[in-house]
């Protein structure tokens, strides 16, 4: 021992301090995704077959190498929307790709200020929405999967009348529309108010639960409403959308967990 400590040098050092960093960024990636445990259970697998090994059970050591192969590229190919994101998230640190994810981001909140608003004009209920530090994945599982880029026109599209998918939530992750018609959970708190329908109480079940950000257009009154952990801002026309869209699209300021369902006067709210 002490002679493989001597022949530490400080490129050794360096050597472990990289591969400690790559390692600590990719938990800290796939934390909160169920890609984060098969991961877990590759180490394992590797875990049992280096003690295989060395205990002289070579067909149990063959049979754990040959599965670390296969987990491997299953993870590739199941949890490929994760690692996209994952790769995404280290290109966006840095400062040319921030400023494209931000033109990005003013162009998805674009559409949807759009998207909303006109749904409105026809009386078209809807509901999106817009994952942040909270993972989706569990809702985004129960609709059917998209991931295409946002724009008015396919908004529009789902929850026109008559289209299959236009039960359920859109669900927007990473700046992509993830999936459609997905199932989001009620709220169970008696304080909601009785002219709330089923999309307003979806979203505010939603929001208790999580940070997400939904927008509701209710087909009753032909209004669009904003909800985010369990406050409703309600009435809102495209510019006080846009405007609190920009806003609560930052970094979460606390989580939405246990927050009482309420309703925010917007500026120049309209009633309803």
């Amino acid at each position: 021992m002490w002679t493989t400590m001597a022949q530490f040098t400080w490129v050794d050092a360096v050597d472990v301090l990289i591969v400690a960093f790559v390692a600590y960024q990719l938990l800290l990636m796939f934390k909160g995704t169920r890609a984060l445990q098969m991961i877990l259970g590759l180490a394992l697998v590797y875990l049992a077959s280096r003690i295989a090994l060395k205990g002289g059970l070579l067909t149990v050591n063959w049979v754990l190498q040959n599965l670390l192969g296969v987990w491997f590229l299953l993870i590739i190919i199941l949890f490929q929307p994760e690692l996209r994101r994952a790769l995404a998230t280290v290109g966006l640190r840095s400062r040319l790709l921030r400023a494209f994810a931000k033109r990005e981001e003013a162009y998805m909140i674009d559409e949807i200020v759009r998207s909303a608003t006109s749904l409105a004009a026809k009386k078209i209920g809807a509901i999106i929405v817009l994952e942040r530090e909270t993972k989706l994945s569990d809702y985004v599982d129960s609709g059917a999967p998209l991931d295409a880029r946002v724009s008015r026109r396919l908004l529009e599209s789902i929850f026109c009348p008559g289209s299959p998918l236009h039960d359920g939530a859109v669900v927007i992750q990473g700046g992509r529309l993830a999936a459609a018609s997905c199932l989001l959970p009620l709220t169970l708190t008696s304080d909601v108010s009785e002219g709330l329908g089923t999309r307003h109480r979806a979203a505010i079940g939603l929001t208790e639960e999580t940070d997400a950000i939904v927008i509701v257009v209710s087909e009753e009154m032909g209004s669009v409403s904003l909800v985010q952990a369990g406050a409703i801002s309600k009435g809102l026309d495209a510019q006080m959308l846009r405007r609190l869209l920009v806003e609560r699209l930052g970094p979460p300021r606390g989580g939405g967990s246990g927050a009482k369902p309420r309703e925010v006067a917007a500026p120049s709210a309209i009633s309803g």
